[in-house]
């Protein structure tokens, strides 16, 4: 999608939008209206009972030079960021499929602030974007037409506001394609080479280990969820130094299980095909990595993803394994479909040991038992540190990418000792999210700030929202580009 800004007055022939605020249908006006369009315009309004409220949209067609115009009335509510952001997408929604190539939308009527327009250019851009390489007998009505938004009447400082959110719009794209692909197309060592031709040239250092270099580290609880596979684990790492030399203060980590059957404790057969976006953390992290590289961020941070694939062949882990992670803690294998944490547990040890960060969020589609908590409208957030937690819960706010805090204790982490290992990789059947934290907590070195956010039913949507339709969300990518925004740059 292009998003274009301009001063001058919009093509009087165009499909317009013109945004409305909340109760503001009375002071409808538009510089290429005439004063019998505006009246047919808010008598159409009231006939319909459109009364401004964000994300509310009515179409007209009124007569311009002979022909006819089609003209949209977007509601904006209070007039807020987020109710800008409803529209934004709410425009794209109505129009992606209309036949309409490109719509100019007059911003002048309702003055809104440059952040607010950025914002609604964001949602604009990322409703549109749509997964429909393998669709080859498409219906001509059903495709997209919808190229360009032209914003008139923008405040001062739009531009610049948008510059950023495009960035972020750019790394959401990455992470939805990356979730929305098979797993024939997308498995570790494809997922490497995608993330890399998509991010090349924007400064990143990247790291990528093989399995040979990780079993050579020790990381033997990763390497048990790959041995089932015949597709090789990797590591990826992409290392972003905005703010000069030296360890980045910021690790972002991701799962990037790429299918998981469950392994020997094979999940059942229905709905299996969803676990293809089982590494939607991992497309997460090289997600808000790309933003952050394309925007310049004044930060240094890492995003690293353990990339495995979970089958249940001959040489697979069985439930009983016992494992030696890197950090040289073991495992009791219980249930192999609890892979996530085996994973993420030996990328956290090998970030903290090779590049030293004093924060960590890791990122993971963990837990059927947070679905069961939060259904899609939160991600959980587990942290060691109250400071930490507030900062990610305010910048899902902020972003729209909302999350909930869990607790953690001692009593919780007593759930997953084992009697023959240092621990066990699942609990009992009651409080399965906070016990999987607590195996990831104990990952974690003494001063480390570490969050776990299980975003198991975020990554993928079943309805359509204000900045994505069915299907991959890119949940994740907004939250971590705030995060980084408000804590971590100068």
């Amino acid at each position: 999608m292009k998003i274009a800004f301009s001063a001058a007055a919009p093509d009087p022939a165009g499909t317009l939008a013109i945004t409305v605020e909340k109760d503001g249908i009375a002071r409808l006006a538009s510089a290429t209206l005439d004063a019998a369009s505006v009246a047919a315009a808010v008598a159409a309004a009231r006939a319909s009972r459109f009364e401004g409220e964000a994300g509310g949209a009515i179409e007209l067609f009124l007569p311009a030079a002979g022909d006819v115009r089609r003209v949209l009335l977007l509601g904006v509510g209070s007039g807020s960021v987020a109710d800008y952001e409803r529209a934004g997408g709410a425009l794209t929604a109505k129009l992606l499929t209309s036949g309409v190539t490109d719509v100019a939308v007059d911003l002048s009527g309702a003055r809104p602030t440059a952040s607010a327009v950025a914002r609604f250019a964001a949602a604009a851009a990322q409703r549109a974007w749509r997964h429909d390489v393998y669709r080859t007998k498409l219906p001509e009505k059903q495709k997209p037409t919808l190229a360009a938004v032209t914003l008139h009447g923008a405040p001062e400082g739009s531009e610049a506001a948008w510059a950023k959110q495009d960035a972020v719009t750019q790394g959401l794209e990455l992470t939805r394609t990356l979730v929305a692909e098979p797993a024939n197309v997308i498995y570790p060592e494809s997922f490497v080479a995608r993330v890399l031709a998509s991010v090349e040239g924007l400064g990143l250092e990247v790291t990528v280990l093989g399995e040979a270099e990780m079993r050579d580290l020790g990381m033997g609880a990763l390497l048990g969820v790959s041995q089932g596979s015949v597709r090789e684990a990797r590591l990826l790492a992409l290392k972003w130094s905005g703010a000069g030399a030296g360890d980045p203060a910021l690790a972002l980590v991701g799962k990037g299980v790429t299918f998981d059957t469950g392994g020997i404790s094979l999940k059942p057969p229905a709905g299996m095909e969803d676990m293809k976006w089982d590494m939607g953390g991992a497309g997460a992290v090289v997600g808000a990595m790309k933003a952050l590289a394309t925007r310049k961020a004044k930060a240094n941070v890492i995003g690293v993803c353990g990339l495995v694939e979970n089958m249940p062949d001959g040489n697979a882990q069985r439930p009983g394994d016992v494992v030696t992670s890197m950090s040289g803690q073991t495992i009791e294998v219980i249930n192999t479909d609890a892979e996530g944490r085996l994973v993420l547990c030996d990328v956290l040890t090998w970030v903290q040991r090779t590049h030293h960060p004093k924060t960590i969020v890791d990122l993971a589609t963990l837990t059927g038992a947070m679905l069961i908590s939060l259904g899609s409208e939160h991600g959980g957030c587990f942290a060691n540190d109250d400071a930490l937690a507030d900062q990610l819960l305010a910048a899902g706010k902020a972003s729209g990418d909302l999350l909930w805090r869990f607790p953690m204790s001692e009593a919780y982490n007593k759930l997953i000792d084992s009697p023959i290992a240092d621990m066990k990789n699942v609990g009992p059947r009651y409080a399965g999210s906070i016990t999987a934290a607590q195996f990831l907590q104990r990952y974690i070195d003494t001063g480390v700030r570490w969050s776990h956010l299980d975003i198991a039913g975020m990554v993928w949507a079943d309805k359509a929202g204000s900045t994505f339709d069915k299907g991959a969300t890119g949940f994740g990518v907004r939250l971590l580009d705030r995060f980084v925004s408000d804590n971590f740059e100068a």
